[in-house]
């Protein structure tokens, strides 16, 4: 599948006359639960020649495509990409951190990893993994029967809050790492775990009974979060001029 993803990676850029500066798996293949029938979700950045930006009018800035063999490719221009960074759009940040990379070219996402710590915004990435927390919360998990897939879609934003409020930081893409720092509970753990394997082993789309243990656990982490997310400090406004400089570099280093 690697081999398909980087075929259809070149295929774009020549039909496109685009350069791809980053393509990475962004779903749960790259969060490290996935199971056999898991979708291929990736995403890149890309940027088009210098004539393209030349123009008066606004042109599509992203592209969409779901192909066969659950293969779902969705890019954003490089100017859009920059102004979402910008912001410390958590998923623009998370596709800097993928550990799954099928395509890295020039030095522009490097680039973009050594900044984003001064361009990381607390406040606005823990509302945003606080809003995913609350809303498949409450649209899957309040049931008497839920899928077991569910509860990752809860249990991954909400230890996304910890790790920030904990370290400060942004937090990583793998749910281990997230789990291992931040669950010390041992029932809670254990729960987690067994979920975990189930979900692997391709078990996560059975409805069962709702885990009162992990549903309690849930809800107290969104509660907590709910009134802590108003007392992060905000940053100062972000610098703008060193994107620009971002962009124009990637422009002459891309196409000479």
């Amino acid at each position: 599948m690697f081999e398909e993803i980087k075929k259809e990676i070149a295929r774009i850029e020549n039909e496109h006359e685009i350069k791809i500066l980053l393509a990475v798996e962004s779903g749960s293949r790259a969060w490290g639960f996935a199971s056999e029938d898991s979708d291929w979700d990736v995403r890149y950045i890309y940027i088009h020649k210098l004539d393209w930006y030349l123009k008066i009018d606004d042109l599509k800035d992203s592209q969409e495509k779901i192909l066969p063999n659950d293969l779902d490719l969705s890019g954003w221009e490089l100017k859009k990409a920059l102004k979402l960074f910008r912001k410390s759009n958590p998923p623009m940040l998370e596709w800097l951190r993928s550990p799954i990379i099928y395509q890295e070219s020039f030095s522009t996402a490097e680039t973009l990893r050594e900044m984003s710590k001064t361009y990381f915004n607390p406040k606005s990435c823990m509302y945003h993994y606080l809003s995913m927390a609350k809303g498949n919360f409450k649209e899957f998990l309040q049931r008497d029967a839920v899928r077991l897939k569910k509860y990752f879609y809860v249990l991954r934003p909400v230890l996304a809050c910890d790790w920030i409020k904990q370290n400060n930081s942004f937090p990583p893409m793998e749910f281990e790492k997230l789990l291992d720092a931040q669950v010390k509970d041992e029932k809670i753990r254990r729960e987690i775990d067994e979920l975990l394997k189930r979900k692997i082993a391709g078990d996560e789309m059975k409805k069962e009974p709702k885990i009162e243990i992990l549903n309690e656990f849930l809800e107290e982490k969104i509660n907590f979060y709910s009134d802590f997310v108003g007392e992060i400090e905000a940053n100062e406004k972000p610098n703008t001029e060193k994107l620009d400089a971002l962009f124009k570099k990637t422009i002459f280093e891309v196409w000479k």
